[in-house]
């Protein structure tokens, strides 16, 4: 099983209860456990999806209370969407999905994953308003861009090209 860590906002928004949240150590994975926190872009729900050893991050944009609830599924759908998208082996795509097949929730734990996500977070909101909102063809391009921002806490390395490394 791997951890999807939840900020205290989305549990509330997700209606987990702390007995909800999990307690034990995911196994060996490539890329291992995310942070997720619910952001708003022009007044809607987004969420923002970090991993915490290289920060490849993506964002589901305008989700609907009943689509947060179902975060893993959504988590899935679009990790494997965004991983094609930036041109992954159909191989390598199966091998990740492979690591989330069983998903838990637990609480966030990395406060220098959760400063990286704050700086992500204010970048997609400005691009994502330039780009003409939550509904804007270029979402997936703003993705693209900000993996490919250096981020101090990885070394000043691209997270796209950390991702590219463990593969």
């Amino acid at each position: 099983m791997q951890l999807i860590h939840c900020t205290n906002k989305l549990q509330k928004e997700m209606g987990l209860k702390k007995a909800d949240l999990c307690e034990v150590l995911p196994k060996f994975s490539y890329l291992g456990s995310w942070h997720a926190n619910l952001m708003y872009v022009g007044g809607r729900k987004c969420i923002l999806f970090a991993n915490d050893k290289t920060l490849f991050n993506f964002i589901a944009a305008g989700v609907s209370r009943t689509q947060i609830r179902n975060l893993g599924d959504m988590f899935k759908n679009l990790l494997q969407c965004v991983l094609a998208d930036e041109c992954f082996e159909v191989s390598v795509i199966e091998k990740i999905m492979s690591e989330y097949e069983e998903l838990g929730y637990a609480k966030t734990i990395n406060r220098s994953v959760l400063g990286s996500m704050n700086d992500l977070a204010f970048n997609y909101k400005y691009y994502i308003q330039d780009a003409g909102g939550i509904h804007s063809h270029a979402v997936p391009s703003i993705i693209g861009k900000l993996n490919r921002m250096p981020l101090g806490a990885i070394e000043y390395v691209y997270p796209i090209e950390a991702v590219r490394a463990l593969f």
